[in-house]
């Protein structure tokens, strides 16, 4: 089996088969990642200062756009940390999903550019770093890679590989947000498990990944907060319906009290079995 350009390039590839909406580029070791025209470096998101309230700007831009009104500063920075954390999470967690290999990017080796015409999402730039992987993979001989014990110490690298990313993130994001410490590490966890799971729904694999991330977050993985929380609701007709129960809420209700998600906790089972209903109509 010949090894792939590098670790991670056939999963990124399979990841915007299926959701064109985000594209990732891996650069050369040598390049660093973009920071021009609509790139903001991961970096500076990290560092709190004026890139990330140029980052914030568009955010604030787009609700008053969009809804006519202006949303609480802290609102807006937790929807631009989200918007950021939930493909920077994929960046990590398909990978290891669909080949079991693991990168690590630390925030100086990621880029991100949502204005792109026609990408929903946007694109990620990425510069390799070191990866893990199983004993018997292929891409161990290349550069960087680190073979690990077994599938408990691959989720594990899952879990240290996000938290290496995401926790400087979380630290110049949290200053603008009424939600500190625990409640941001509760909504890195909800990152880690809402974007898998879509992706894999949208790979048909929807079911072994509710089995995978129950695996990865049991509940007791600090920094982390919760588990996959997973479950299954009964709709009118007794077909079965999964969600489960966020551990942050993102604050849309302060938009729009009314239009809350499926696993929002402010949504009872009720409204979620209609809300999923609609969704799969």
């Amino acid at each position: 089996m010949p090894a792939p350009r590098s670790a991670v390039t056939a999963a990124y590839t399979r990841l915007t088969e299926v959701f064109p909406g985000l594209v990732i580029t891996e650069l050369p070791p040598q390049d660093t990642p973009p920071t021009d025209g609509g790139w903001i470096a991961a970096a500076a998101l990290a560092e709190g200062g004026p890139g990330l309230e140029a980052f914030l700007a568009w955010d604030d831009a787009q609700v008053l756009r969009d809804y006519a009104q202006k949303a609480r500063p802290d609102v807006i920075a937790s929807f631009g940390l989200h918007r950021y954390a939930w493909p920077a999470c994929l960046l990590i967690t398909v990978p290891w999903f669909l080949h079991r290999r693991v990168p690590r990017y630390p925030v100086t080796n990621v880029s991100y550019d949502r204005t792109h015409p026609g990408l929903s999402v946007g694109r990620l730039a990425v510069r390799p770093d070191s990866f893990a992987c199983l004993p018997g993979d292929p891409a161990a001989t290349l550069p960087g890679a680190r073979v690990v014990a077994d599938e408990e110490a691959l989720r594990a690298e899952v879990r240290a590989a996000v938290a290496e990313h995401i926790e400087p993130v979380l630290a110049g994001f949290g200053p603008r947000m009424r939600r500190r410490g625990r409640a941001l590490w509760g909504m890195a966890t909800d990152e880690v498990v809402e974007g898998l799971w879509y992706v894999a729904h949208l790979l048909g694999e929807e079911d072994r990944a509710m089995r995978e991330l129950e695996l990865l977050l049991p509940g007791a993985t600090r920094p982390y907060i919760g588990a996959a929380s997973f479950r299954e609701l009964t709709g009118p007709n007794g077909e079965p319906l999964h969600t489960r129960d966020r551990a942050s809420c993102c604050m849309f209700y302060t938009l729009r009290p009314e239009d809350t998600c499926a696993t929002c906790p402010r949504t009872c089972d009720a409204d979620r079995v209609t809300k999923l209903l609609t969704t799969a109509g």
